[in-house]
């Protein structure tokens, strides 16, 4: 993720860029002026500056000799709409600093922002069937999840998407957004990843001076949205005095911007996500119920990847090809490497076996052309999922059954009939069960 620094003082021009970088998975800071540039560089750093040449103040080719002398020098990229100044910034900043001609597509600024992303996509595309431009996977609990995303991008009703850290939330809104063929763009932002003073700016935006440090205008998340998607990924750690907010601006479709007062209606669909089942979320609290029925018009339940295990070498080939793209190698699974990564269960989900993945790339031998696996792929996700279920690979099913036995009478205090009930078999069952294994034990 680059932060981007957008100079220009064509309000119109700087929302639909806006759009566009936040959907390339950037953050953006606009400027309108040179003033306020200098203002945004006096307190700031950037990645990426994209920089109007002519300015209500003067030419954009001023802030050139300031941004030298900065540590790290951004990248520059001018916006002209005449191709004559093309020579001019050539000739003044030389061959390295780049230009873009208004109007500007998506795919202009992609060219600019994410070259290395781009090419890794065109390659990728090639050789994987790509769902809705960005998920992978045939099984049938993907294919159910596909007719799930059909049947609501028909639609404008806000989603939330469920399910275990790791399996692609973000994904799902991108394909969500994707089908819906909306003119507006995805942004995103991260519920959890804000301060409690900072969040209403990001949602809703501020104006100039409104607090220490806004030193220019800022649109928020919901008006950058506009005719397009928002996805509030988890939605669920929002402080709970900040829903009420949220939930007038779900009712009416309006905003107003901090330190502002004037009412500005948006449109766009609200895809929420988070990681809580929806029982904890009822039981803590955490969310409030009308918040709640006004996100999860459609919710929809993600499966985790040990839930879709044909999809594992599918995605596991997927990843390494886009690596094996950026770097110019080689690598290749063989089918035994495969049907190991198959057979495990991957507590951390796609996130998971997509580091392992990159793990193994790195650590491979680059005189060989076959991925070298490590010895064992067991992770602090792996070590909590075994102590979770209590079960491990490898054990008889009378081991199994046994251990099944004991960790539910543990769980109802020691009540045989209650354990049986739960267990689906009569209590004389039970008692020749744990008779079997050398008497009631602790359970006695």
């Amino acid at each position: 993720m680059l932060s981007i620094l957008l100079v220009d003082d064509d309000h119109e021009f700087t929302e639909v860029a806006s759009r566009i970088i936040d959907f390339l998975g950037h953050t953006v800071s606009v400027a309108g002026s040179l003033a306020e540039a200098n203002e945004w560089l006096e307190h700031n750093s950037f990645d990426h500056i994209l920089l109007d040449f002519m300015l209500p103040d003067g030419s954009g080719i001023h802030l050139m000799d300031r941004v030298q002398h900065l540590f790290p020098v951004p990248k520059v990229t001018f916006i002209t709409g005449h191709p004559s100044v093309k020579s001019i910034i050539a000739e003044l900043c030389g061959p390295k600093v780049d230009y873009l001609l208004k109007p500007i597509q998506r795919e202009c600024l992609e060219r600019v922002l994410n070259p290395a992303r781009q090419k890794a996509k065109k390659s990728s595309a090639a050789q994987f069937e790509l769902h809705f431009g960005c998920l992978i996977g045939e099984s049938a609990p993907m294919q159910a999840l596909y007719t799930m995303i059909e049947r609501v991008a028909a639609s404008k009703a806000n989603v939330m998407l469920l399910g275990e850290s790791g399996v692609g939330k973000e994904l799902v809104a991108s394909a969500i957004h994707h089908a819906s063929k909306t003119a507006g763009a995805l942004v995103a932002t991260n519920c959890g990843g804000l301060s409690k003073e900072l969040i209403s700016s990001e949602l809703f935006g501020h104006e100039k001076g409104a607090f220490t440090g806004a030193v220019a205008q800022k649109t928020g998340v919901f008006e950058r949205a506009q005719g397009g998607t928002l996805f509030l990924d988890e939605v669920t750690e929002m402080p709970l005095d900040m829903q009420p907010h949220l939930l007038r601006v779900l009712e009416t479709k309006k905003i107003v911007r901090v330190g502002g007062s004037k009412e500005i209606a948006v449109d766009c669909r609200v895809v929420s996500a988070t990681n809580r089942s929806l029982e904890n979320i009822a039981e803590k609290n955490i969310l409030r119920e009308d918040i709640y029925f006004r996100l999860a018009v459609f919710p929809i339940e993600i499966p985790p990847l040990r839930e879709r295990a044909a999809d594992i070498p599918l995605l596991a080939k997927a990843f390494l090809a886009s690596l094996n793209d950026e770097n110019g190698t080689n690598y290749q699974f063989s089918h035994a490497q495969l049907q190991r990564l198959a057979s495990f269960d991957w507590p951390g989900n796609v996130r998971e076996l997509r580091h392992t993945v990159h793990r193994a790339y790195i650590m491979s031998d680059p005189a060989k052309d076959e991925i070298e696996l490590p010895a064992s792929f067991a992770s602090p996700f792996s070590a909590v999922q075994k102590e979770k279920s209590g079960l491990t690979a490898g054990k008889t099913i009378d081991e199994v059954e046994r251990e099944l036995i004991y960790l539910t009478l543990k769980k109802v205090g020691g009540n045989k009939a209650m354990a049986a009930d739960m267990l689906g078999v009569s209590v004389k069952t039970l008692y020749n069960r744990l008779s079997a294994y050398g008497g009631l034990g602790e359970f006695s």
